[in-house]
């Protein structure tokens, strides 16, 4: 069954398209900071491996998030590597373990480029889609992307 909730059939269905590019570029970041996670070295290992450790947990929830919203409108979530592979921005680099300096950088500017991102739906969801639920929630979690991305700033300093 399809949900009522004031929100046409086409605007639900394009805030679910939107949010599986939300969904796709937050399972991208998570798996590349667990990369980071394992694989970091150096005088700070046990710092960043912990901080690392905090941001893919807060990424996992959020995942759990964007999937549950997508449902909640009346969509089905994507779930696979394939179709994330195709929606993501997030760039991955395979067989590269940068020391952990350019990790921070890296996964700075890939929040960054997430936050962008997030303004603009947050946009679209209120005034182009009607969808003042999903605005509040893509704010919510462009909050919590800019924490991460000052956290990750402090330390790059």
């Amino acid at each position: 069954m399809k949900p009522n909730i004031g929100i046409s059939k086409k605007h639900l269905e394009a805030v679910a398209e939107l949010l599986s590019i939300v969904l796709a570029n937050e399972v991208t970041l998570y798996t590349k900071t667990r990369k980071f996670h394992w694989n970091v070295k150096g005088e700070s290992f046990m710092e960043l491996h912990k901080l690392f450790q905090a941001q893919y947990t807060k990424l996992e929830e959020a995942i759990d998030e964007v999937a549950e919203r997508i449902s909640k409108l009346g969509s089905n979530a994507i779930g696979t590597q394939e179709e994330f592979k195709k929606l993501t921005f997030i760039k991955e680099h395979p067989g590269k373990y940068p020391p952990s300096k350019e990790m921070m950088l890296e996964l700075l500017e890939d929040h960054e480029a997430v936050i962008i991102e997030l303004r603009k739906l947050v946009a679209n969801c209120a005034e182009k889609f009607a969808d003042a639920g999903s605005a509040d929630f893509l704010t919510g979690l462009m909050k919590d992307h800019e924490t991460i991305a000052w956290t990750l700033r402090r330390y790059s300093n």
